[in-house]
């Protein structure tokens, strides 16, 4: 069997609190400031609390424009409505893939008073040729996302490509140019996993739950442990309580990135266009 060199860990960045929306409380890592990002990733969000005064004002009625969002919810109830008519019904394990190109108007609004909500939302940029297609969404099933079980886990493949403990496998999102890979990894006490992750990707190790390490490196919890580039693969074993957490890389656009608020384009001017476009009313035409 093929090794592949492992990679390391070469930065840490804690998620921040913050809030967004109408006031839903999350931790922000990626994207808690313009320059604190992993490209061809903007922003990770992670929401998480069994308290509705956190999340129940939800994220009313907002525009995009210029990158995709993708939504995996481990526990709650969310509501997708946007301007093309698509309704979705986010709930445990789903996960929806928007693409805002040239123009998106959605609202997520919880559909639950009490009880957990617990998920993350990850901003991916598109490269500049991209960032004026056709909107676009695509609601995916728990039961759609490839479960791959491994001695001691499982691994749940969202997106892309890569082995898992040198088995192929392709996830539920697939074909993107910044050849993205999303993974669920969940590991019972003293378990481990390798996964293939091109060095030409970019990626992290976002841990929230329990325990584990990269190597001889330990995750830090509710933080983007960035990867290093020394290698193609990750190898990571949890701890006596066991783990849960994310892989997410992606092959880097190389783009000038300016970002307003919702819209994020690659020049001063393309922001203003958008923003006299939402104006006009023509930002999704």
């Amino acid at each position: 069997m093929t090794t592949h060199p492992s990679r390391s860990i070469r930065q840490v960045i804690p998620g921040a609190g913050t809030s967004d929306g109408a006031g839903v409380r999350i931790k922000r890592s990626l994207g808690q400031q313009p320059s604190v990002r992993l490209d061809p990733f903007l922003m990770l969000d992670e929401f998480g609390s069994s308290d509705a005064a956190d999340y129940i004002a939800g994220f009313p009625s907002h525009p995009h424009r210029g990158f995709e969002t993708v939504t995996y919810m481990i526990e709650g109830h969310m509501l997708h409505e946007d301007h093309m008519g698509n309704r979705g019904d986010l709930r445990n394990g789903g996960v929806q893939w928007m693409t805002a190109g040239r123009g998106i108007i959605h609202s997520e609004m919880p559909q639950q008073e009490s009880g957990t909500m617990r998920g993350f939302q990850l901003w991916l940029n598109l490269p500049a040729a991209e960032k004026m297609q056709d909107a676009g969404y695509h609601d995916i099933q728990p039961e759609d996302i490839p479960e791959i079980r491994i001695d001691g886990g499982l691994v749940k493949l969202i997106a892309g490509e890569t082995a898992i403990n040198g088995q192929s496998a392709t996830g539920a999102v697939s074909g993107s140019s910044t050849a993205p890979i999303y993974a669920d990894i969940q590991l019972e006490p003293a378990a481990k996993v390798s996964l293939n992750v091109p060095a030409s990707h970019q990626g992290l190790l976002y841990l929230y739950e329990g325990d584990a390490t990269l190597g001889q490196q330990p995750l830090q919890r509710s933080a983007a442990n960035i990867l290093a580039d020394d290698g193609d693969s990750i190898t990571v074993k949890s701890g006596p309580t066991g783990a849960r957490l994310l892989l997410i890389a992606g092959k880097p656009i190389g783009e000038p990135i300016v970002q307003y608020g919702p819209f994020v384009m690659n020049s001063r001017e393309e922001i203003e266009q958008a923003l006299q476009d939402y104006r006009d009313g023509t930002l999704t035409a």
